[in-house]
């Protein structure tokens, strides 16, 4: 699912959090919520601004976000162990 359509993020709206377009619902909001038990048709009643589109948008970032932290830390392992095989050593200053 292509999620950009349905997430902001705007200074001038809840601080820069990442909010559903057009509304001051956050993610954060609607992921407690789906955390906490909340069904979909919980949320769309008590968030009556949001579709089920947006709900399957906060969740598809998500896992998208999830993904992209593992694909990070991938990387990050990667990169400390290339940087092993090449050991840094500070050079010796001579006096004067």
């Amino acid at each position: 699912m292509n999620f950009t359509a349905h997430i902001i993020r705007d200074p001038n709206i809840c601080g820069g959090e990442a909010v559903i377009t057009g509304t001051r619902v956050t993610l954060r909001t609607v992921l407690a919520s789906l955390a906490e038990g909340d069904s979909p048709e919980e949320l769309l009643a008590a968030f009556p601004t949001l579709t089920e589109s947006d709900i399957r948008a906060v969740i598809a970032f998500a896992a998208s976000s999830t993904a992209l932290d593992a694909e990070l830390r991938d990387w990050q392992s990667l990169t400390a162990e290339t940087w092993a095989l090449f050991p840094y050593q500070e050079e010796e200053t001579l006096p004067g």
